[in-house]
């Protein structure tokens, strides 16, 4: 029987916390948008030897420990893994077969720059509400809208947190997405009741983001005509832009219906896509590899550059394949190797009994939540786990004041999973600045329903809008 680890002392357990946002701080400083290629994966590792370092140290926490929870904690996360290589592919072949091209080229004739904004969030709400992957959604639809974007001459920052906000919604209202499943399953709370819980503070937060996104775009009067005449002829004489390249996204959208994975979802799509691509745009494959074979697998596994005539649109049709996803795959597993020895350490667990232990209101116990579920994305990178250990620390909280289990279950959701993708360093953060090729800290500022959330949460709990205690006879609006 393993024997059981003192919990540290919360100034004790702060430590290594500190450590690594003062390593971070000075990677980010000295590596700007660069410190993902590798700064802040030895930042991660310094916590991590400091972590363990007063733990086998002071406390006799032997190292087994610290290594059978790595290898729980990272085989958690093996699947997403596979996912993000699976996003890589996805990424080189929709580009090189003409799917994002062909998307741009007809979508800047019919967008407006005025509407683009909201329009983006309300389509890749529903995208992600069908599909239930905030993760599929912007691999797809949003990789074809942040071009259209740039065509359009909207800033990057303001495209991608339009495109994320409306992606996180509908991963955060879907029955299908895998952390609504969790925060319902971790509480226990049925998934439906959580789900229309969930519309209470969800909505609200939405339509304010959707105002914002569509007051935004009417302030956006520059001409683009001459930017968007220049951009349809160099994708038109580069690529082949047919109407038939969009039986990709068509079945990809099919295979979302029929619930498929989206694994397998990714991984299919991909080999259509390389098939549309040995039709239609043989040249291309020829450019990039020297022949059709060779540069079909180029264009999976690594970067690709096609020569359009315009630098900037060869920036915006260059891919990096599954090897553009290495950085981001070598991140991951530095921030679980962080998260995992906080949690073996139980340093996680005296920080936050210590926010438990002065809870006393409403607003308390749900600010406490919200503000934990942010801490933990920070400190375990991965909203999966932040979500879990939320729900565990918790739940006996609420259970003593008497309030529903719902309630615990939306204010995991109201932060864990709408924060985590503002976190260079969360598995979230990391992916979706990969995929959309725009650092995590020039789009947090506009990923309005990502921030506005977890405040609305807090907010609704102060006015006790269809909060409820219970009692063993009935519930009682307190």
């Amino acid at each position: 029987m393993e024997e059981q680890v003192k919990i540290p002392h919360p100034l004790v357990a702060v430590v290594p916390v500190v450590v690594l946002i003062g390593f971070l701080a000075v990677v980010i400083t000295l590596f700007g948008s660069d410190s993902l290629s590798g700064g802040s994966q030895v930042a991660l590792l310094m916590g991590t030897a400091v972590c363990m370092c007063i733990s086998m140290g002071f406390y006799r926490v032997p190292w087994q420990r610290f290594e059978e929870q790595m290898k729980r904690t990272i085989g958690e996360v093996s699947v997403t893994l596979l996912i993000l290589l699976c996003v890589g592919m996805l990424a080189g072949s929709w580009m090189i077969s003409g799917v994002v091209p062909t998307l741009i080229y007809y979508g800047v004739q019919v967008m407006s720059p005025q509407f683009f904004l909201v329009c983006t969030c309300v389509i890749c709400a529903l995208v992600s509400l069908l599909s239930g992957s905030s993760w599929t959604t912007v691999a797809t639809i949003g990789v074809a809208l942040l071009g259209i974007g740039h065509v359009l001459g909207l800033s990057e920052a303001w495209t991608a947190g339009a495109i994320i906000s409306g992606a996180y919604f509908g991963d955060k209202m879907s029955p299908l997405s895998d952390t609504t499943i969790l925060a319902s399953s971790a509480t226990g709370t049925e998934l439906f009741t959580h789900i229309r819980y969930m519309v209470f503070t969800t909505a609200p937060s939405f339509l304010i983001t959707v105002a914002i996104f569509f007051f935004a775009g009417l302030v956006n009067v520059g001409d683009t005509e001459l930017q968007v005449g220049r951009f349809t002829e160099g994708l038109s004489q580069t690529f082949h832009i047919s109407l038939w390249t969009l039986l990709v996204p068509l079945l990809t959208g099919v295979l979302i219906a029929r619930r498929v994975p989206s694994l397998i979802v990714l991984f299919l799509s991909s080999i259509v896509a390389g098939a549309v691509a040995l039709i239609l745009q043989p040249h291309i494959l020829t450019e990039i590899g020297g022949g059709l074979v060779k540069g079909l697998a180029m264009t999976y596994y690594g970067a690709t550059a096609v020569d359009t005539g315009d630098a900037a649109l060869n920036e915006l049709v260059s891919t990096g394949g599954m090897a553009g996803m290495l950085n981001t795959i070598w991140l991951i597993l530095c921030a679980m190797c962080f998260g995992a020895t906080m949690v073996a350490s139980r340093m996680i667990e005296s920080l936050t009994q210590v926010i438990v232990r002065f809870v006393r209101s409403r607003v308390g116990l749900v600010s406490s939540t919200v503000g934990t579920g942010i801490f933990l994305n920070l400190t375990t990178g991965d909203q999966f786990i932040s979500i879990v250990l939320n729900a565990d620390i918790f739940k006996q909280a609420y259970r003593e004041q008497g309030y529903e289990s719902r309630l615990l279950s939306r204010s995991c959701e109201d932060s864990a999973t709408v924060t985590s993708v503002l976190i260079p360093w969360n598995t979230c953060g990391m992916t979706q600045s990969t995929v959309l090729g725009v650092p995590t800290l020039t789009y947090l500022p506009y990923c309005f329903f990502n921030l506005i959330s977890p405040l609305m949460s807090i907010f609704i709990a102060a006015i006790g809008w269809r909060i409820y205690k219970t009692n063993p006879i009935n519930s009682e609006k307190e």
